[in-house]
């Protein structure tokens, strides 16, 4: 009978593979580069045991312990500094990876009718849950050891390979745990949407719990997943009951999810959906409307997560001089101007990393365009009295609020959080005009992605690899010495360093104009191409 139920769960992880043959390995290379490029440069920067000791007084800051969890401070060795400064931040990454991929081949195939189509084959009734669990611990497991072994292969003394194996097994675990939370999510709710952003709360909250009890009780951040991600230890105690009992946190979820699943019925979830208005409003009936009621939800859970990276990095300016002294990297990207404070100079290097972040909600939210198209949704629209002009309009329109709102909050957070910590407060208007100078940045991106959208909708996957792109040359450039031209290859790289410098009208409108340019002809690529669905 058991065997019936996972009837052919092999051939069908074969073919999630197969649909999957991208969007897994990038993930795998992505997650397995962004890791082992940090350790050298770490090496780089702090070429001592002095200077790295330098900075503990800073990590012992209770903000910074909420951001990157506890570390071992008496004995901060590169490798203690890596777990400290990057484990943490790496697992939300992967958290985030299994929430999407087991979303994908949970309840968005179902919502789409595909599971249905596949359990009129002789596939068991729990076969698909399982191969989609199946492919993401592989993928886990996969990149524990890629990470693992990879450390190992640096050759750095303070990273054996016990703590490196530890390291990429507390990254696989974070996977394993998250997949299990997203399989129990398509089952409790209707939607895709629905599962993604409940799994994201759970992963948000347990960020948060986190955050809040390794301040205040560090016992209590044992009931936080992502607290047992700090309590390996790596490189320093090497603790390996933090990565059981992500094992049997990973197990008892997928069970659960498994028997949720056999007692529900398709295209049904356990949380009851709630029922809409009998007539929708004149403003829901227009394509901006629909495009906002679709998408509002994620764009709440994305402005208040900005708010809170904008508030943490603000947390740190009470210490900013402390954190700055000694760390060559923050000395050799802030740009030393007689009159200038610490603070003035540190304020582009954050804004640079929260501008090219909050460019990411609103890239979303007009790639959403192509998505509706692929799934066909987007016909039943155009057979109606909307034009195509009409409707990607209001999915631009959206994305351009979307990106003005992401940048505002997150600068808000900031200002906040610092004028809270420093004695002499802080400049609400400088703040904010240093964040919101990347606007005509950001319409540059939201531009491209229209473009590709209106004449090359294939290719819509290209706005992010540019965005990583843009992270990597603007952000890192400074401290890998990349030539200026590098940088100036993004809209980003144009910006001027506000406040240390005076925002170039000329630059911000020629960004504004090609950024006009960039959408009228992607309209007008949408107006002729042929629509595409799969």
């Amino acid at each position: 009978m058991a065997q019936k139920i996972i009837a052919k769960t092999g051939h069908l992880s074969r073919f999630i593979l197969r649909l999957d043959r991208l969007r897994i390995p990038l993930w795998l290379i992505g997650l397995t580069v962004f890791t082992l490029i940090i350790p050298p440069a770490f090496d780089n920067l702090y070429e001592t045991q002095q200077e790295r000791e330098a900075i503990t007084d800073t990590m012992a800051n209770p903000a910074m312990t909420a951001m990157l969890g506890p570390g071992n401070l008496d004995n901060y060795t590169l490798g203690a500094m890596m777990t400290h400064q990057m484990l943490l931040m790496t697992a939300v990454i992967v958290g985030l990876m299994s929430i999407l991929v087991v979303a994908r081949h949970t309840r968005a195939d179902e919502e789409e009718g595909r599971i249905e189509m596949i359990r009129s084959l002789p596939v068991g009734r729990l076969s698909y849950l399982n191969a989609s669990l199946l492919v993401i611990i592989g993928t886990s497991l996969i990149l524990g050891l890629l990470v693992g072994f990879g450390l190992t292969a640096l050759g750095i003394e303070s990273m054996n390979l016990e703590g490196s194996l530890l390291y990429g097994a507390a990254l696989g675990g974070t996977g394993l745990i998250f997949a299990g939370v997203t399989a129990v999510s398509a089952q409790l709710s209707g939607s895709s949407r629905g599962t993604v952003g409940l799994s994201l709360a759970v992963l948000l909250i347990a960020y948060l719990f986190r955050s809040i009890t390794d301040v205040s009780n560090d016992t209590l951040s044992w009931l936080s997943p992502l607290g047992w991600v700090s309590k390996t230890d790596a490189y320093s105690e090497n603790h390996w009951g933090p990565i059981i009992l992500m094992l049997v946190l990973s197990i008892i979820l997928y069970v659960l999810a498994n028997y949720l699943n056999s007692i529900r019925d398709l295209e049904q979830g356990f949380l009851p959906a709630k029922s809409g208005r009998r007539r929708a409003s004149r403003f829901l009936q227009s394509p901006l409307g629909l495009a906002l009621r679709l998408q509002r939800t994620g764009m709440i859970a994305w402005a208040i997560g900005l708010f809170v990276l904008g508030a943490s990095y603000g947390s740190i300016f009470g210490d900013l001089e402390s954190f700055i002294e000694g760390n060559d990297m923050y000395e050799n990207m802030l740009v030393q101007v007689e009159g200038i404070s610490i603070v003035e100079q540190f304020l582009p290097t954050l804004m640079i990393v929260i501008a090219l972040i909050a460019t990411v909600p609103p890239l979303m939210a007009m790639n959403k365009l192509r998505g509706e198209e692929k799934k066909g949704r987007s016909d039943h629209l155009l057979a109606r009295a909307v034009s195509r002009i009409r409707l990607m309009g209001g999915y631009l329109v959206l994305s351009l609020v979307n990106g003005f709102i992401m940048l505002s909050v997150s600068t808000f957070g900031l200002w906040a959080a610092g004028a809270a910590v420093m004695d002499d407060g802080l400049e609400f208007t400088m703040v904010y005009g240093a964040g919101i100078v990347f606007y005509p940045a950001m319409i540059v991106m939201i531009g491209l992605a229209v473009l590709l959208i209106g004449c090359l909708p294939k290719l819509t996957q290209v706005t992010w690899i540019y965005l990583l792109y843009s992270f990597i040359v603007v952000y890192l450039g400074q401290m890998f010495q990349f030539p200026d031209w590098v940088a100036q290859l993004t809209p980003f790289g144009h910006i001027q360093k506000v406040p240390i410098e005076d925002a170039s009208f000329l630059t911000l409108f020629i960004l504004s104009a090609i950024a006009v340019v960039v959408i009228m002809m992607g309209f007008i690529g949408y107006r002729k191409r042929d629509m595409e669905s799969n």
